[in-house]
């Protein structure tokens, strides 16, 4: 936690808020703070600053803030995952806030078992959670829009060329990889297939809008692993 998130409910003055809970553990068995010192802290989907501690018990956690900086800026890239399976979303969901992705869709492919739509790590709790994960690793304070799409074929040709436009297309897919790596930084739409990968179909409809494939090289990293490699690929200045 290398910011601490503060939310509408925490404030008991205009300036001041009250935690406990997860929050105040990290902050005693971690930080090992004490009254008088200062946390980063951040308001959601606003400023950055610093929290002063007020008041510290086994309970609670007093802090008088004071917010100065705004959120880091947003990394340009539309990230478009097929659903994996439940304990490697909510690691995916946290590493792609934390370097500061804002746009995720969860979507459907052949080789997507249905059983994971059924997942409670879909509910709306679940993935809020992942994100302020993300946001606190990443020292950030705007939460991401997570979208979910369970139709591969409507998705692909009635919304994705939109979603795409005027963005560097890629899918990350071994075979007859073209795209370089160059213009790191520039809008990018990057769109990362199951654990089977996607079949031949579904690579052709991609490559009809516009999209180009991205190999990481021989070999085959989990999506957990693979999602945050061919961001920095991409993205790095």
């Amino acid at each position: 936690m290398n910011l601490i998130l503060l939310f509408d409910e925490d404030f008991v003055d205009a300036d001041v808020v009250s935690l406990s809970g997860r929050r105040l553990q990290h902050v005693r068995d971690i930080h090992r703070a004490q009254v008088g010192d200062s946390l980063i802290v951040g308001k959601e989907n606003g400023k950055i600053g610093l929290g002063h501690i007020l008041d510290l018990d086994k309970n609670h956690i007093t802090l008088k803030t004071e917010f100065t900086s705004p959120p880091p800026a947003p990394l340009p890239l539309t990230l478009i995952m097929a659903l994996p399976r439940p304990r490697v979303l909510n690691r995916t969901l946290i590493a792609a806030t934390s370097m500061g992705v804002k746009n995720i869709y969860l979507l459907h492919t052949n080789r997507v078992e249905k059983s994971f739509w059924h997942s409670p790590v879909l509910g709306e709790t679940k993935i809020h959670h992942s994100l302020v994960l993300g946001l606190e690793q990443g020292k950030d304070t705007v939460f991401p829009n997570v979208y979910l799409r369970k139709r591969f074929r409507p998705f692909v040709e009635d919304e994705l060329p939109e979603i795409a436009a005027e963005t560097r297309k890629i899918v990350a897919h071994p075979q007859n990889a073209t795209e370089a790596v160059a213009e790191r930084t520039q809008p990018t739409t990057l769109v990362v297939g199951p654990e089977g990968g996607f079949i031949p179909y579904e690579i052709e409809k991609l490559q009809t809008v516009g999209f180009r494939n991205l190999s990481l090289g021989e070999r085959i990293l989990r999506i957990e692993t693979a999602v945050p490699v061919l961001i920095t690929k991409l993205m790095s200045q």
